[in-house]
């Protein structure tokens, strides 16, 4: 075999290899493994890219003459995509007769978020509940001044300074919510009670972020994940910048403790909520509205607001049939 053809195998086997990894690595969950974390968690949070890319790769490799290797990237590819292609399915709902909740999330990127825009967002899609993460003073200002409390004239804010503090705004009154176990980001909760007699639990979720290269980052993240609250006894909601994509496995284990993702069940799943910041692109979808099973998800869909990185995400939700228990 000459050099050229040398070197072209081992690029062939390299680029044949590597997505096959890719496959095997989602496949098996290595993002648990402690010794693999730290390079894993941020590459999977990719794997709906590697699908996409790996039937190219596929053709390129059988073009090219390289047979064994496209069909290896083929079948990484095929796996890659029975993983990701079900996301932009919408799946059956339950039959959920209670009141329909308009739910908007959006991290404000250390306060910087255009507050106009946010309200504008509000009104546009009426939303009766705004969950925001990186909220500043400033930022809180801001939003008043742009008009958020007539909107949405209750509030329950944790500032903690920087991109620490978050957020609950409603159109209906507010108590206390349920245990949220403490953590190094704000994720304020609260009862929201609707006409009618009927409560739904919030909770704004901010997951400290996973920074590859940061020693213990991915435990901490890990951690604040398994730290949230699994169902209760009433229907709940719980929005915010995870920091996690469906192809991790700490953000799956908070989907099996019996929570759907909004945008999971309206099909619209593969829609990107991140990216680099002042790159004008997403690349990953890392902000979710989860709601226990009780609930039926009627619609979803992401906004663009200056001043983040983030996507705002908006998810309109019926309810189940619940009023607030009587306590003797």
């Amino acid at each position: 075999m000459s050099g050229t053809g040398w070197k072209l195998t081992s690029i062939s086997w390299a680029v044949a290899g590597g997505l096959a990894a890719w496959a095997a690595a989602r496949v098996a969950a290595v993002d648990r493994v402690e010794q693999a974390e730290s390079k894993a968690v941020p590459l999977l949070a990719l794997t709906p890219q590697a699908a996409t890319i790996a039937p190219w790769a596929a053709l390129g490799l059988r073009l090219a003459r390289r047979p064994r290797a496209a069909t290896t990237a083929a079948v990484a590819g095929a796996a890659l995509s029975l993983l990701v292609r079900p996301r932009s399915v919408a799946r059956p709902q339950p039959a959920a007769s209670g009141p329909v909740l308009r739910a908007l999330s959006f991290n404000m990127y250390f306060g910087r978020g255009d507050a106009e825009i946010v309200v504008a967002r509000v009104r546009q899609t009426d939303a009766d509940v705004l969950f925001l993460q990186e909220l500043t003073e400033n930022a809180v200002t801001r939003l008043k001044q742009a008009g958020l409390d007539d909107l949405l004239p209750h509030n329950l804010t944790d500032l903690r300074g920087g991109s620490r503090g978050s957020g609950i705004y409603s159109r209906f009154p507010l108590s206390e919510g349920p245990e949220v176990p403490e953590v190094y980001m704000a994720q304020p909760s609260a009862v929201a009670e609707l006409p009618g007699g009927h409560p739904v639990e919030l909770i704004c979720v901010h997951p400290v972020a996973h920074a590859p290269g940061r020693r213990g980052g991915a435990v901490r993240w890990r951690e604040d994940l398994r730290s949230l609250p699994g169902p209760g006894d009433l229907p709940r909601v719980m929005a915010g910048d995870y920091n996690a994509t469906l192809d991790h496995a700490a953000f799956r284990d908070v989907l099996r403790r019996g929570y759907a993702d909004a945008a999971q069940q309206a099909g619209k799943a593969l829609s990107r909520t991140w990216g680099p910041p002042g790159r004008g692109w997403e690349l990953l979808s890392i902000d979710h509205v989860l709601v226990d099973h009780g609930c039926a998800v009627l619609d979803f869909a992401v906004h663009v607001i200056p001043g983040s990185d983030h996507r705002a995400v908006y998810a309109e939700i019926q309810l189940p049939e619940t009023e607030r228990p009587v306590v003797p």
